[in-house]
């Protein structure tokens, strides 16, 4: 585990960036390791904890084997350990509807009782890995309130459309981003992390796992927070599956106040 911090003496939240070498397709073990993840994340002092997307299988087609309801039992393993630890936490993992085909790849956010205040179905599955064959596409852009902080999330591929960034910007000081992003384009993760950062003048919390999946693909953890002018406030390399960043969730408000750059947006429709 690592722990980073500005040097700025100011009271900040403290995030715990979970990047799991996710056991393939194994729930019950992935569900041990996040608790351990999580008691060590709330004796650290962290009020939110965050973990990849399909945390409990790894970026798996197989619905079918993995697919679970809504309120299943990931639902409730997450909820008690929220509660029992006191710790908001956000998770992704596939859901299956009994009368549907396709699956969704959903981020949940659970408050300190246990309660899920926020769910979100990642808007544009991943078409090279075939996802769109297994899961469907979410329609609805979210946001919520964790621990004081208004934000946003989204869900890996999410990542490299920057309009749907900009329909929360505004109202969100924090835009958290959950991944599957595999070691070959670790770079397009980084950059298109910050840009997000800089164009929307928010927090962007990015969270990526470590390890090899079942179909042999490597992942560069890479987790970071970047703060509103695209500074690197922490950053995890391949190796380290907890990471802690400290942030004032304020400081955006500030940077937009100086910089009032959000206002002078303009949604043009161009000619086809």
């Amino acid at each position: 585990m690592e722990e980073q911090r500005n040097s700025d003496t100011e009271v900040k939240m403290k995030i715990a960036l979970i990047q799991m070498n996710i056991q393939w397709e194994d729930k019950k073990e992935n569900y041990k390791r996040a608790e351990t993840f999580i008691k060590e994340a709330s004796e650290h002092g962290c009020t939110i904890i965050v973990f990849p997307e399909m945390f409990n299988t790894g970026f798996s087609m197989n619905i079918f084997r993995i697919g679970e309801p809504e309120n299943g039992e990931t639902t409730s393993f997450l909820s008690q350990m929220a509660k029992q630890y006191r710790i908001n936490i956000i998770a992704g993992f596939p859901i299956w509807e009994m009368n549907r085909e396709k699956g969704r790849n959903i981020a949940a956010i659970y408050n300190t009782e246990g309660n899920v205040i926020a769910k979100f179905t990642k808007l544009h599955p991943f078409p090279l890995a075939k996802e769109d064959q297994y899961y469907i596409a979410g329609n609805d852009i979210i946001t919520f309130t964790v621990d004081g902080m208004p934000s946003s999330i989204f869900i890996c591929y999410d990542l490299r459309f920057p309009e749907v960034f900009r329909k929360v910007a505004k109202k969100v000081q924090a835009i958290f981003v959950i991944a599957n992003w595999p070691t070959s384009r670790k770079d397009h993760w980084e950059a298109l992390l910050r840009a997000r950062a800089i164009e929307n003048q928010c927090f962007i919390i990015g969270v990526n796992r470590t390890g090899i999946d079942g179909n042999g693909i490597d992942y560069p953890g890479a987790s970071r927070i970047y703060d509103s002018l695209g500074n690197n406030i922490c950053a995890g390399n391949e190796t380290a599956e907890m990471i802690i960043g400290e942030l004032n969730p304020r400081e955006a408000d500030e940077v937009r106040s100086r910089f009032s750059f959000l206002q002078d947006i303009r949604f043009i429709d161009l000619p086809s």
